[in-house]
């Protein structure tokens, strides 16, 4: 695609260019981002245009998922930026609603999905996934794509957001896209900016301390003793904190302690005043 990403900001602009698309008998793949895109997002769009013939890509930081002391204010906005890297994916629409569009006054529902949801991120974020569920949720009624892509590092929304479209039949199937990483193995995210050039350097340890515990799991250890041992070693390689590492089972985020069917590994832990999170699976 040559030439600029066409910005859209309100709810009716957006459906009428997916109701022109539908008439030219094309599909539609949606990419909701908070913005500050980095090739993990771009990645998204490229695989959506794998999948569908046009492709709209959501800038909107969500207040409704930030707690009072998380970085709602200081996430990063950069909208110009946003839309030359669009442009550059194929992308051929963003839609860039502002906080009174997605909640005008008045605004009084919210999502919310049990099971899923608790432990992990969850317990660490209370009213986090009730956020997201409620925003995602409103993109994809306003959309209505034929498939919604988001991105595996995020694994707990991803499993969020598979829950309440499938018991909600949301008529839009949910693509989980593998998460890019950089060469070091550092997970990339938008929040991997707030970091020194110090925390940079032991933030790969994440990613090392996941590799262990799948190695653990296939020599036939426990995850009981393996993630204990895991954290211990992020906090002498300089991280402040460990939010959790734990082993669970990939489809239902059930705890697990043993290699007899898909697992993931999902850890967060704190640089600073940076969350990092990140996930890896792993197969019998």
């Amino acid at each position: 695609m040559s030439g600029p990403v066409v910005i859209v900001r309100s709810v009716a602009a957006l459906r009428a260019q997916v109701s022109a698309w539908r008439k030219d008998g094309l599909t539609v793949a949606l990419v909701p981002t908070m913005g500050a895109l980095h090739a993990g997002h771009l990645s998204l769009v490229k695989r959506g245009l794998e999948l569908a013939d046009c492709c709209v890509a959501s800038v909107f930081v969500n207040p409704t998922q930030f707690g009072p002391n998380e970085d709602f204010a200081r996430y990063p906005r950069q909208e110009e930026l946003d839309a030359a890297a669009l442009a550059s994916a194929g992308c051929h629409v963003l839609f860039a609603p502002d906080v009174a569009e997605m909640y005008p006054d008045g605004f009084a529902t919210t999502v919310s999905v049990s099971g899923v949801s608790e432990g992990l991120c969850g317990a660490v974020r209370p009213g986090h996934f009730a956020g997201v569920a409620t925003v995602v949720t409103k993109l994809l009624l306003q959309c209505l794509p034929d498939i919604a892509l988001f991105g595996e590092k995020d694994y707990q929304q991803l499993a969020v957001i598979r829950r309440f479209a499938r018991d909600l039949d949301i008529p839009v199937r949910i693509e989980g896209v593998p998460t890019l990483r950089e060469d070091d193995g550092l997970a990339m995210s938008s929040r991997n900016a707030y970091m020194t050039p110090d925390q940079r350097a032991i933030a790969p340890w994440l990613f090392r301390a996941l590799t262990g515990i799948a190695d653990g799991l296939r020599a036939g250890a426990k995850a009981a003793d393996l993630c204990p041992m895991a954290i211990s070693g992020l906090l002498k390689a300089g991280f402040d904190s460990v939010d959790y590492i734990e082993v669970r089972d990939a489809a239902s985020l059930a705890p697990a302690e043993s290699l007899d069917r898909p697992l993931r590994i999902l850890a967060a832990a704190r640089l600073g005043k940076t969350r990092l999170i990140d996930n890896i699976g792993v197969e019998p």
